[in-house]
């Protein structure tokens, strides 16, 4: 039998809150630390100590396909895959870890989203915690606390408030940032350079006594996927680089420990452009355009919603899956939302398909160039996998 036209985009991978999701992660190790109310179903065994490795960029289906290049991380038991959310974008990914929380919980909803009204309406770039769309951007943090735009309590704290000691390991020049404040607030922060001083002190916050819980974050993955593309020779090379740090870490895990790793996203490569900056109709009616490449939170302007719904869905057409925000809430994509969110999501919302990228090449030059892009519904982007380590 054969087809008498072009094949159907693939359905879309929706996030699995509160079943298997990373906002399960964090509460599934503190549930193993002898904190009540975790979640079942994550298979981690009691410990003592508890660590997260987050691999920035380390997609379940690309560790499935270059699983040569890492036998180590290949070779563990995976407790995944688990579903990225929606947007599968670092800043809401991390927030999601940081917070257990789905989402439309946590409030921060992309990679570039509204927050504040009136005259003080911003579009806030959450990874820079700047302002977005200007020539000299502008630090938002005193104007915007992340502590505010993200107002419910982290993991971490809560560990804290119950006796376990957290620490989070990272590079240096995250210490303080808008997103460390908003995701991560709650542990000791231990400022890093290299993978040797990761290893270093992610090991030796294990090893200190008493119910320890640790967070440790490594970005060149992603950075080389966005630059040179997921599986290309230079990414290839760091995830050996990754799985020989996961290992010295398993390495050295006192006998009463356990360490998880999971990334926040997968990735794509791209293969075709829509440029909004270049495409007048899909700024026709619209006061902002936030998200990312494969994630577009659309904001129009008053009584031009349904106008742009249309404009948008006619033009991306197969490129994009485009709802309007009320249908993506209904179907899950967010979690539940809480009222102080809905403004931020957009009127529209767009998740792009098969490998399209929907730059903005005046007001994002960097992001539209970048080779590989995650931020959507599909199976490379969405699934993560949870792997876990104990001593033997």
């Amino acid at each position: 039998m054969t087809s008498d036209g072009p094949e159907p985009p693939p359905e879309p991978v929706l996030p699995r809150y509160g079943e298997r999701s990373l906002a399960e992660v964090l509460p599934a190790l503190m549930s193993a630390l002898g904190v009540p109310g975790g979640p079942e179903g994550l298979g981690i065994p009691p410990v003592r100590a508890a660590c997260l490795l987050l691999v920035d960029g380390l997609g379940a289906r690309q560790l499935q396909r270059y699983a040569a290049d890492a036998p180590f991380l290949a070779s563990l038991p995976d407790a995944g895959p688990l579903t990225a959310g929606f947007p599968s974008s670092t800043a809401t990914s991390l927030t999601t870890l940081g917070t257990g929380t789905p989402p439309g919980h946590h409030g921060m909803v992309g990679i570039t989203m509204r927050v504040g009204s009136g005259r003080r309406t911003r579009l806030l770039h959450t990874l820079h915690w700047t302002s977005h769309g200007q020539k000299k951007p502008v630090d938002l943090r005193d104007d915007f606390p992340p502590e505010a735009v993200q107002s419910g309590p982290t993991a971490l704290e809560r560990a804290a408030a119950v006796g376990v000691s957290a620490t989070v390991v990272s590079a240096r020049r995250f210490e303080n940032s808008g997103l460390t404040r908003a995701a991560l607030r709650g542990g000791r922060f231990r400022g890093v350079i290299a993978l040797g001083d990761l290893a270093a002190a992610t090991i030796t916050a294990l090893r200190t006594p008493g119910r320890q819980l640790c967070y440790a974050y490594h970005a060149d993955l992603d950075a080389l996927g966005h630059e040179h593309g997921p599986g290309s020779l230079p990414w290839r090379l760091q995830l050996a680089a990754v799985d020989r740090l996961a290992a010295l870490i398993a390495e050295n895990l006192p006998p009463d420990a356990v360490l998880a790793v999971t990334g926040d996203h997968g990735m794509m490569t791209v293969e075709r452009t829509v440029d909004i900056d270049e495409t007048p109709v899909l700024t026709r009616g619209v006061d902002l355009v936030g998200g990312d490449a494969r994630a577009r939170l659309v904001y129009a302007r008053p009584g031009a919603a349904a106008d742009v719904l249309a404009t948008w869905q006619e033009t991306l057409g197969d490129d994009a899956l485009v709802l309007p925000r009320e249908q993506a809430v209904a179907e899950g994509w967010f979690g539940a939302v809480a009222p102080r969110v809905v403004d931020r999501l957009g009127d529209v919302i767009a998740a792009a398909r098969g490998g399209t990228a929907l730059t903005r090449t005046r007001v994002e030059p960097g992001l539209a160039a970048l080779v590989g892009q995650h931020g959507g519904l599909t199976a490379e982007e969405q699934m993560v996998p949870l792997l876990l380590a104990r001593t033997p």
